[in-house]
């Protein structure tokens, strides 16, 4: 990987970071901390939409569309299962399939959006 590949990599690992420290943290603690999310499902849709995003930034040079949407879909719910594994081993959490459900519906989302906008910026050219 060239150094000017890699550079597109630093969001993904950046939220990919902030999405460990957030999953470290208690219920209470993130309650407290995202008050405005009543159902941490929304927490996780957001989270993974972003991740998303994030990966898609990445990886859009490289891949050819709309491989690349499956591709952050799939590296998105799978960045989901390590998150609700480490969560096994975090003090008042808990592995959840509704947790790892709403990492790939948010991913998904996003995926839909990109390609929405993909096809309109594609047009204009």
């Amino acid at each position: 990987m060239k150094k000017k590949d890699f550079l597109f990599w630093i969001p993904s690992i950046v939220w990919m970071i902030v999405i460990f420290i957030l999953s470290s943290m208690t219920g209470s603690d993130l309650q407290n901390t995202f008050p405005f999310f009543s159902d941490f499902n929304w927490g996780h849709f957001v989270a993974y939409f972003i991740l998303a995003i994030a990966y898609y930034f990445a990886l859009h040079r490289k891949v050819k569309h709309p491989k690349v949407l499956y591709i952050i879909i799939v590296l998105s719910i799978l960045y989901g299962i390590t998150d609700e594994f480490h969560q096994y081993f975090t003090p008042s959490r808990v592995p959840d399939i509704n947790d790892l459900l709403a990492d790939g519906i948010g991913a998904a989302v996003a995926a839909i959006l990109l390609n929405i906008w993909y096809k309109k910026r594609n047009k204009r050219h």
